[in-house]
């Protein structure tokens, strides 16, 4: 899809405004700055798209589209999809469990 890898205009870190206080990370928020860092984010349809755009390419880059690439990224989305289907369907495999003493 996109041939040139250094286009920084394709970076996650350059879909934000640089002149905003939104490219600040959630790592390098002090506790006190949470509440006021929280209220800067963009809560909008198009920001929250923005936001799984950015952790799209992030996990791309960084477990998938790699040189010496590894199962390892593949296998983490595998391993979520199986968990998640787990926990949605518990109830009903809980009622088919077989009873331990009878």
């Amino acid at each position: 899809m996109y041939t040139n890898k250094n286009n920084e205009s394709l970076h996650p870190n350059f879909l934000v405004s640089p002149n905003s206080h939104t490219n600040q990370q959630l790592m390098d928020v002090k506790l006190g700055e949470l509440p006021s860092w929280i209220l800067m984010q963009n809560f909008t349809l198009k920001g929250i798209a923005g936001a799984f755009q950015r952790g799209h390419y992030w996990y791309y880059n960084k477990h998938i589209d790699v040189k010496k690439g590894s199962i390892a990224g593949v296998s983490m989305v595998l391993a979520a999809y199986v968990l998640f289907n787990y926990c949605l369907s518990y109830k009903e495999l809980k009622h088919e469990q077989q009873p331990k003493y009878g």
